[in-house]
């Protein structure tokens, strides 16, 4: 028998939800500061709480910076600040192809060469303690694989520093080329972390597969919204 993890992302899915639904499951935030602390930049912190979606109890994970000002990295210095951490070698070369496949993402949108893609959002050092930490804790869920339901990208509009873009936005559009995706509730539900990590993992898309289900996790998204939980569920089994 082998563990199954499926992604249930019909609110779709973010990197602080992917945090937020594997403490759900277990994974202690302390663990979790001490891995993501290996990367040489201080600065930031990380904050779990319990709160409510839509009448959902969830787990909030929240990457507080003191960043005042946007950092605008390359690949190669966020490569460096991998290579410069103290993380396990397998985990170090899977975050290096996360984020290489995000830089040839973006490098297809804006007709360069990853090489000389300015990371903006993702280049934050929020998002690279998601990235970072979302490879690790779905590490710790110890899986032999990952499903993925259709992917919900959201609808409307999302606005970046490059402008403001129709959802979902061109390189999370790039990430799930592919992939089944659909568009259903206000506003960006996925975002281009939540992109990389489920489909980095996932190796189907479907309804939930045939399963002895273990524990579910609820990783809340940041807002509120009326009928519809604002969640990334992940549901863990025995196949």
């Amino acid at each position: 028998m082998s563990r199954i993890v499926w992604f249930d992302c019909a609110s779709g899915a973010s990197g602080d939800m992917v945090l937020g639904a594997v403490v759900d499951l277990g994974l202690p935030v302390e663990r979790l500061r001490e891995e993501v602390g290996k990367l040489p930049f201080g600065g930031w912190r990380l904050e779990a709480r319990r709160v409510d979606r839509s009448g959902l109890a969830a787990t909030k994970v929240d990457v507080v910076v003191e960043e005042q000002k946007p950092a605008h990295r390359h690949l190669r210095h966020i490569v460096a600040m991998l290579d410069a951490s103290s993380l396990e070698p397998g985990l170090k070369e899977r975050c290096r192809s996360l984020f290489r496949r995000l830089a040839e993402a973006e490098a297809a949108v804006h007709g360069t060469d990853p090489e000389k893609v300015h990371f903006h959002e993702v280049g934050a050092i929020d998002s690279i303690v998601d990235i970072v930490g979302g490879a690790f804790a779905l590490e710790w869920l110890g899986a032999s694989r990952f499903v993925a339901s259709p992917l919900n990208v959201g609808s409307g509009t999302v606005t970046m520093s490059h402008g403001t873009f129709p959802v979902p936005p061109p390189a999370t559009a790039r990430l799930v080329a592919g992939v089944p995706v659909y568009g259903d509730g206000e506003g960006e539900l996925l975002t281009p972390t939540g992109a990389l990590l489920v489909t980095a993992h996932a190796t189907e898309y479907r309804s939930l597969p045939p399963m002895r289900i273990e524990r579910t996790g609820h990783g809340a998204g940041g807002r509120d919204t009326k009928g519809r939980p604002n969640v990334l569920r992940l549901v863990v089994g025995e196949e």
